[in-house]
């Protein structure tokens, strides 16, 4: 549970079935790091919430602080990334590496717990089961309310930890979850929806949480059309490619099209619909297929893996075709694409079955 509407719904729910069920918040960072202080932070409301959730319920909770592992696993590779100016999706590899990782073995190594134990989140996502191969393995699978769909924060998720999740909220829309936590006179009902990468938090902006860790790194904003200098910048990590470049003085907005960190020169163009702002392909690493052992037998055919894709979480899917090359993933769009940042995360689809994901490291 996260103190929002979306797991407290969630609790309600399994409560309300035959599960021998108990609440867990994990509280993954420590404002000591920034502050020297934790008194009035953000995580302490959210327990407080989780708290009187479940004394509504009748459910017992428990906090496990998950700071350090978060710390290491999570937020230092993505401060190298955002250093080398790459925009990273922490979101993304937090699922895979505390939620459904450190969490997940924490509870089936508790000796408290006679089965391996399920874990419920209140993410907008559907599971089902396939045999393939004469062995029965889950499917992740996009929910029913498609404007909420979080499969694409999901995707990193492995076939083990997959198989021990719960997805309640599945088949119901969001408008619904809150008439239901109304309904059911829950302590979070009127709770505003929470947005932003988890540990900038909403309050703030990331240029100046970022600049705690990360020195300033003046460098040249540079107009790729004329090759003439408009502004300068104080570090490539505080834009990302198709990001408003915000540069004061010029008559026409312009826009992120190209980063080279090895000059540290930001390159912008005009216009939201430049040429330059458009890619037909994606370069991927680090490729993950969920069922780990069994990828598409069609990426080695000459026309490549007929999918759909998603390179940010707030777009529709597209269409595209899926190739293997050597030890990368190359993505062909179907058509070119708007702002597609190396670093992020690229998720493939066929039809609502998310197959799996890796980070983009090239756009041509």
């Amino acid at each position: 549970m996260s103190g929002g509407v979306d797991s407290s719904v969630t609790a309600k729910l399994l409560a309300d079935k035959d599960y021998d069920l108990s609440a867990v918040f994990m509280r993954n960072w420590d404002t000591r790091d920034e502050s020297g202080s934790d008194h009035g932070c953000e995580w302490e409301k959210d327990w407080e919430d989780v708290r009187r959730v479940c004394g509504v319920l009748d459910i017992p909770c428990k906090m496990v602080d998950l700071s350090r592992e978060y710390w290491t696993r999570v937020f230092e590779p993505s401060l190298k990334l955002w250093e080398s100016g790459i925009t990273p999706n922490p979101d993304v590899w937090c699922n895979k590496e505390v939620k459904f990782g450190v969490l997940l073995d924490r509870l089936t190594e508790d000796s408290g717990l006679s089965n391996t134990p399920w874990l419920a989140t209140g993410h907008y996502a559907n599971k089902d089961w396939k045999y393939h191969n004469g062995v029965l393995r889950p499917r992740l699978l996009r929910p029913r309310d498609v404007t909420k769909d979080q499969t694409y924060y999901l995707s990193s998720v492995p076939e083990r930890s997959l198989s021990c999740a719960l997805f309640p909220l599945g088949s119901i829309k969001k408008t619904e979850v809150r008439e239901l936590a109304v309904k059911w006179n829950l302590p979070t009902a009127a709770r505003q929806e929470s947005m932003g990468i988890c540990f900038v938090g909403e309050k703030r902006k990331f240029h100046d949480f970022i600049s705690q860790y990360i020195p300033p790194k003046p460098g040249p904003i540079i107009n790729l059309e004329t090759g003439l200098q408009v502004g300068e910048h104080a570090g490539p990590w505080n834009f990302t490619i198709g990001q408003g470049a915000k540069v004061k003085g010029l008559k026409e907005k312009t826009f992120v099209v190209k980063k080279d960190i090895s000059r540290n020169i930001i390159y912008v163009v005009p216009g939201t619909d430049h040429p330059a702002l458009y890619a037909q392909s994606l370069t991927i690493r680090d490729w993950t297929w969920i069922w780990a052992d069994n990828p598409p037998i069609e990426l080695m055919h000459p026309g490549g893996l007929k999918a759909r894709m998603k390179f940010r979480h707030v777009m529709s899917d597209v269409g595209c075709s899926v190739y293997s090359d050597n030890d990368c993933i190359r993505i062909e769009f179907n058509e070119p694409q708007k702002a597609v940042a190396p670093g992020q995360v690229a998720t493939v689809y066929i039809e609502d079955w998310c197959l799996g994901c890796g980070t983009i490291v090239e756009v041509t």
